[in-house]
C-alpha cells in the first residue's frame, strides 16, 4: 500500500505546482483500500475540506490508475500526530531562520530568496518592446525602495516578466549581499496565509513578510482576484513595506484596472509607482533572444535558421527557446547540423498554410492591391484619408491575425511610433463595433484575398 500511494504522489506531484503539493498532498497518508475505498489518513478536517473541493478529482484518478479500479471512493481518517508534517514550505515557519539572504554563487546554490540564476540582467536581451520594463528593473535593483517603488510589471505568458523580478533580486544581492529577500508566487502567498491561518501562526506569518523582509518579488499578483482576505492581507503586508521604503516589485498577465476582482485599493497602491509592459517581441529582438540562448547552450545556430525561427514562433520567448532547444535535440539524434532544412523539417507541424498571409508584407501587398496605392504610400507619413484608412485597416490586420507587436508594426509601416499603431487599431475595432460598412468590407475583402 505504501508503495502504490507513493506511486500515486508521485503522480500527482507532476500534476501539481510544488506549493500547492507541499502544502495540501504531502502531508496525507493512504491507510488502506477495502473494496472500492481508499481512507486517507489527513491532520485536521480542514484538510478534508480543501482536498475534497479541490483535489479530491485527481487523487482518485492517480488512485483508479494504480489499483486497476473503475470506481473509487474516499473516507478520511484524522491523526493529529500529523500536524508534524503540515507546512506551506518544506521548513515550518518557527524553524525558518530570520531570511538572511545568500549570495546565489555560494555553494549548495539555493539560497532563501529561491532566485533562479540563470535570470540576470547580462543575460536579457533588450528591444523596443520590453526596453521601459527593463530600464524600470534595472532602476529598481540599483537603488531599492527609493525609485520606482512598487514596480509593477505586466505581459502575456512568457514574455520575460519572472526573468526581470529575478534578475532584480540579484542585482540587489550584489550590491547588498545581506538583504532580505523573499521571491515567490502570488499562490505560494495564499497558501501560507491559509495555512498559518489554520495553524494559529499567523504571528509568525506576518513577522516574515512585515518585518523580516527588505524587498518582496512577487510573481503572477492576479491570482489573488476574488480571494478578499488574502487581498486583506497582502494590502496591509503592502503597506508595512512601502512606508518603511522597502522595495515591492509584482508580475501580472494584465493591467492592473484590468485584473478582475482585485480591490480597489490595491489597484490604487500598484498604479501609485511604475507600471510596465512586456509586449512580444519584434522580429529583431526574436532573432537576438535564438543566438543568445544558443551561445548560452552552445548549439551552433546560423543567422539564416535564427531568421527563420523567429518568423515562425512570434508569441513569446519561453516557445521560441524552447523551439530552438527541440531543434538542437532532434539534430543531435539524427547526427545532422542546424540548418534551414531540418529547422523546415522540424517546425512544419507549427507552419501556417501556404496560401494563408505569413508576413505583414503579405498584408500591406493584399491592402493596397484592394486600394490601389502603393506600399511607399502605406509607409509614407501622407495623412490623407486615401491613404491613411487602409494604412489603419493593414495595421488592424497585422496585429489581429500575426499578432505582431506594435513597436515593430511601427518599424514595418515606415519607422512610425508604436502610440501611432495602438491608435490604429483603436480606431478600426471602433469602427468594426459600430458596423461601419466601408470598414466590414475592406476587412473582409481583404481577408479573402490572403486565405483567412
Amino acid at each position: 500500500m505504501t508503495e502504490l500511494w507513493e506511486r500515486a504522489l508521485s503522480d500527482l506531484r507532476s500534476r501539481l505546482s510544488t506549493e500547492n503539493f507541499q502544502t495540501w498532498l504531502a502531508p496525507v497518508q493512504c491507510v488502506g483500500i477495502e473494496k472500492d475505498t481508499v481512507t486517507l489518513r489527513i491532520p485536521n478536517r480542514f484538510f478534508q475540506d480543501w482536498i475534497s473541493a479541490h483535489y479530491i478529482d485527481l487523487i482518485l484518478d492517480s488512485l483508479k490508475r494504480e489499483t486497476k479500479q473503475e470506481k473509487l471512493t474516499v473516507s478520511w481518517e484524522i491523526d493529529e500526530e500529523l500536524q508534524e508534517r503540515v507546512s506551506p514550505t518544506p521548513t515550518e515557519p518557527e524553524r525558518l531562520p530570520a531570511p538572511q539572504v545568500r549570495p546565489a554563487s555560494l555553494p549548495g546554490g539555493r539560497h532563501a530568496a529561491d532566485l533562479n540564476p540563470k535570470y540576470s540582467f547580462d543575460n536579457f536581451v533588450v528591444g523596443p518592446s520590453n526596453q521601459l520594463a527593463h530600464a524600470a528593473s534595472v532602476a529598481a535593483g540599483s537603488d531599492p525602495g527609493k525609485r520606482y517603488n512598487p514596480l509593477f510589471i505586466y505581459g502575456g505568458v512568457g514574455l520575460g516578466k519572472t526573468h526581470l523580478v529575478n534578475a532584480i533580486g540579484h542585482r540587489i544581492l550584489c550590491d547588498k549581499p545581506d538583504a532580505r529577500i523573499l521571491y515567490l508566487s502570488a499562490e505560494r502567498f495564499t497558501n501560507e496565509f491559509i495555512w498559518s491561518l489554520q495553524n494559529h501562526r499567523i504571528t509568525d506569518f506576518r513577522g516574515r513578510y512585515r518585518e523580516r523582509c527588505d524587498v518582496l518579488l512577487m510573481d503572477d499578483i492576479q491570482f489573488l482576484a476574488g480571494r478578499e482576505q488574502t487581498q486583506e492581507e497582502f494590502f496591509h503586508t503592502f503597506n508595512a513595506l512601502y512606508h518603511s521604503d522597502r522595495q515591492i516589485v509584482v508580475t501580472s498577465d494584465a493591467y492592473p484596472q484590468q485584473i478582475t476582482e482585485m480591490e480597489e485599493r490595491l489597484i490604487s497602491r500598484f498604479q501609485s509607482g511604475m507600471v510596465a509592459d512586456i509586449q512580444a517581441p519584434e522580429l529583431d529582438t526574436r532573432v537576438a533572444i535564438l543566438l543568445r540562448k544558443a551561445e548560452q547552450e552552445g548549439i551552433a545556430l546560423e543567422t539564416e535558421v535564427a531568421n527563420f525561427l523567429a518568423q515562425v514562433v512570434k508569441s513569446n520567448v519561453r516557445e521560441l527557446e524552447g523551439t530552438l532547444l527541440r531543434l538542437a535535440v532532434k539534430a543531435e539524434l539524427l547526427n545532422r547540423p542546424i540548418d534551414l532544412e531540418l529547422a523546415k523539417e522540424t517546425l512544419r507541424a507549427v507552419l501556417p498554410a501556404t496560401d494563408r498571409a505569413t508576413t505583414v508584407e503579405d498584408i500591406q501587398r493584399a491592402v493596397c492591391d484592394y486600394f490601389g496605392i502603393r506600399i511607399a504610400d502605406l509607409k509614407s507619413h501622407r495623412r490623407h484619408r486615401a491613404v491613411s484608412f487602409p494604412r489603419m485597416v493593414a495595421m488592424f490586420l497585422a496585429r489581429q491575425r500575426l499578432g505582431t507587436s506594435y513597436p515593430e508594426l511601427g518599424d514595418r509601416f515606415g519607422g512610425k511610433d508604436h502610440t501611432t499603431v495602438i491608435n490604429a487599431v483603436r480606431k478600426i475595432t471602433g469602427m468594426i463595433e459600430k458596423d461601419d460598412e466601408q470598414t466590414l468590407s475592406a476587412i473582409a475583402a481583404v481577408e479573402r484575398k490572403l486565405g483567412f
